[in-house]
């Protein structure tokens, strides 16, 4: 065939030939995902093996077709119906409702008395400079004070001291101690987290060292009744795994407030270091700024109407950094101390519960699906997995 120059048609069509695979070659340089059923599967089938990069291109979109690789695993698929949604609010109202009133109840069983005294105890001539007052080693400490019980209180009757404003969660304040010190006899000059109360000015090692133990409470309870003596018992007041494993028995106190600056409580330097529950007590720290710690127990009843009487020996300084010191006598229910937030919440919950299930029933009769529609409500057939089981889409 010729051109209309009267030349051959053959080259021409060469060029077109060429042109068309050359769009081929620009075109099948983009990967295609050809699926394949149990065999070896590969996006790049067309390139062509001439190519210098084809094999490595080859192995990274090269995989094992398996179930788990394409997400076919068989797994639960809820479907959230008017029936079902219904239904589970009603069971965490019927469930949530009569916890919550159980908690309720027994939190108002539990007889609590909060006294602060940090402000009281301090005498009238000296509450201008209350700070003075408590670093002076020559002002009286005692203080009495008289509580009336109107309930009456089962032993054990649990006694704690409550502390605001006081952060036992600083960093450097839970820092500052050595547990490795704290357990074993031989790791007595381990001091190095416990600055500056690690070692006396001969550079003898403290123990315990650190501020947590620096900082002890120091304040002393006595408790009677119509001039009757309670004893105030310290047993199993610390945590059994503290005394065991954290606190060592050949661990005694040595060089501990003996500084020019006294922290607190002075520990009795006969007595090893895990029959020292008042101190376990107090290292083992608070996460909030208000806190309770336990002091010890009455194990005698109280009965009503009577008239507690305390004496308070008010040592401790929360004076400089305008804490507050709290006296709580408190006994307990199945569910620990007195806790109205518990059974509250429980019983919010609940009635918020039960409150939607029945929104969503009137929901459903006064204003149900429209009924145009050809298909009921919540029907699974029309889920996109079971109109098309396999996951192909025509």
């Amino acid at each position: 065939m010729m051109d209309p120059n009267g030349g051959s048609s053959s080259v021409g069509a060469a060029d077109g030939a060429s042109d068309h695979a050359a769009g081929r070659t620009r075109h099948s340089k983009r990967p295609k995902c050809v699926r394949s059923v149990g065999v070896k599967d590969t996006y790049l089938k067309s390139y062509s093996k001439e190519t210098e990069w084809y094999e490595e291109l080859q192995e990274t979109y090269t995989y094992d077709y398996s179930r788990f690789t394409q997400q076919e695993l068989p797994a639960c698929k809820p479907i959230l119906t008017p029936g079902w949604v219904i239904s589970t609010f009603i069971f965490v109202g019927i469930i949530f409702i009569p916890v919550g009133l159980a908690s309720l109840f027994a939190s108002e069983r539990v007889v609590e008395i909060v006294h602060r005294y940090d402000t009281d105890c301090v005498p009238a001539s000296h509450r201008n400079n209350m700070l003075a007052y408590i670093q002076s080693t020559e002002t009286n400490k005692t203080c009495t004070r008289t509580f009336f019980v109107s309930k009456q209180m089962k032993s054990p009757v649990y006694i704690y001291y409550q502390l605001d404003n006081f952060y036992q969660n600083h960093r450097r304040y839970v820092k500052s101690r050595s547990d490795k010190q704290l357990q074993s006899r031989a790791s007595e000059n381990v001091t190095s987290n416990c600055d500056p109360e690690d070692v006396t000015a001969n550079n003898s090692a403290i123990v315990p060292c650190g501020l947590i133990a620096w900082s002890l409470f120091n304040d002393t309870y006595g408790f009677s009744v119509n001039n009757t003596k309670l004893r105030v018992s310290k047993k199993n007041i610390a945590w059994k795994s503290d005394q065991e494993h954290k606190f060592g028995s050949d661990v005694y106190p040595k060089n501990f407030q003996r500084g020019g600056l006294i922290g607190g409580a002075k520990l009795n330097s006969s007595i090893p270091l895990n029959q020292q529950v008042d101190l376990i007590v107090w290292m083992r720290t608070a996460a909030l700024p208000t806190f309770r710690k336990l002091y010890g127990k009455i194990e005698a009843d109280i009965e009503a109407n009577t008239e507690l009487t305390v004496v308070i020996e008010n040592n401790y300084n929360t004076y400089s950094f305008k804490g507050k010191k709290k006296l709580v006598l408190s006994t307990t229910s199945w569910i620990g101390g007195k806790n109205d937030f518990l059974g509250i919440a429980y019983i919010t919950v609940g009635g918020l519960s039960l409150f939607l299930a029945i929104s969503f029933i009137l929901i459903y009769i006064i204003k149900p699906r429209a009924s145009g529609l050809s298909w009921p409500l919540g029907d699974p057939s029309f889920l996109s997995w079971n109109r098309n089981p396999a996951g192909h889409f025509n």
